[in-house]
C-alpha cells in the first residue's frame, strides 16, 4: 500500500507514534523514527521494524526548535531523496488546573504540540509541492475538540492543530498535498498507564465501547490517511475514541 513511500514520524519512540511508525513501515513505506530524548528507545523500534522485514533509520530533533526541524527535513531529503508522509505525532503534556499552571509549563506544551506540528509543516511543505504530492498527518486530541479540566494547555495546543490541518489544506490541496488530523480519544500508552484504575474504569463506562483504545487503532487510520485510497480526504478530524465524543 506504501511501497516506495517516505514517512516521517514525529516523536516515534513510543506509544502512538512507535505503533505509528511500525504500521507504516508494515505496509511498505521506509520510516525515520524521530525522536528527541531516548536514542534507546527509537533504536529499538528500527529493530523491530528491521526484524520485520521493514526499512526504518532514526533522526533526534526537537520539533520546537524551528532551525533544528529546517535541518532535519533537508537531511532526510539529502539520504532519501524525498518525504512523502509527514506525522506529526511529537506531543507532551503538563497538566494541572489553570490557577496554579504555570507560564513555563504552557509554553512547553504549545511549543512542542503546536509550534512542533507548524515547524515540521512549513519545512517540508516546500519539498512537498516539488514532487506534486504528500500526506500529512497531524495528531490532535479529543480535548481539542471539546476541552478537559486540568488541561488548558494541552487541550489549547490541539485545538490549534486542527487550525493548522484546516487552513493548511486549504493552501495546499491544489497541489495534490492531503492534510489531515486524528483526534484520539483515551488510547492505552504511557501516558495513560499512570491513571489509577478506578478512575481508567470510570472513564471507559463513558465510553459507547466501553473501553480504552489501543495504539493499533490510531494507526491504522494514519496508514489508511497516508494512503492512496484517502486521496480524496483533506481537512477532515477524525476522532478515534470509541463513541466518547458521541
Amino acid at each position: 500500500m506504501l511501497e516506495g513511500k517516505v514517512a516521517l514520524v514525529t516523536g516515534a519512540s513510543r506509544g502512538i507514534g512507535k505503533a505509528c511508525a511500525i504500521t507504516l513501515a508494515g505496509y511498505g513505506a521506509t520510516v525515520v523514527v524521530n525522536y528527541n530524548g531516548s536514542k534507546a528507545k527509537a533504536d529499538e523500534v528500527v529493530a523491530e521494524i528491521e526484524k520485520a522485514g521493514g526499512k526504518a533509520i532514526t533522526y533526534q530533533c526537537n520539533v520546537s526548535d524551528f532551525s533544528a526541524v529546517e535541518t532535519m527535513m533537508q537531511d532526510i531529503v539529502k539520504e532519501l531523496g524525498r518525504v512523502d508522509i509527514l506525522v506529526n505525532n511529537a506531543g507532551i503534556t503538563k497538566d494541572g488546573l489553570l490557577m496554579k499552571m504555570s507560564e513555563e509549563d504552557y509554553d512547553a506544551v504549545v511549543d512542542t504540540n503546536l509550534k512542533g506540528t507548524f515547524n515540521c509543516i512549513k519545512h517540508i511543505s516546500r519539498q512537498m509541492l516539488k514532487q506534486k504530492g504528500g500526506r500529512i498527518i497531524n495528531l490532535s486530541s479529543v480535548v481539542g475538540v471539546y476541552g478537559n479540566g486540568g488541561q488548558v494547555n494541552y487541550s489549547a495546543s490541539k485545538a490549534g492543530v486542527i487550525g493548522i490541518t484546516k487552513s493548511v489544506a486549504k493552501e495546499l490541496g491544489s497541489r495534490g498535498i492531503t492534510v489531515n488530523a486524528v483526534a484520539p480519544g483515551f488510547i492505552v500508552t504511557e501516558m495513560t498507564d499512570a491513571i489509577p484504575e478506578d478512575a481508567k474504569k470510570e472513564i471507559a463506562d463513558r465510553i459507547a465501547m466501553k473501553r480504552l483504545g489501543d495504539v493499533k487503532d490510531v494507526a491504522e487510520t494514519v496508514a489508511f490517511l497516508a494512503s492512496d485510497k484517502a486521496s480524496y480526504v483533506t481537512g477532515q478530524v477524525i476522532c478515534i475514541d470509541g463513541g466518547m465524543s458521541v
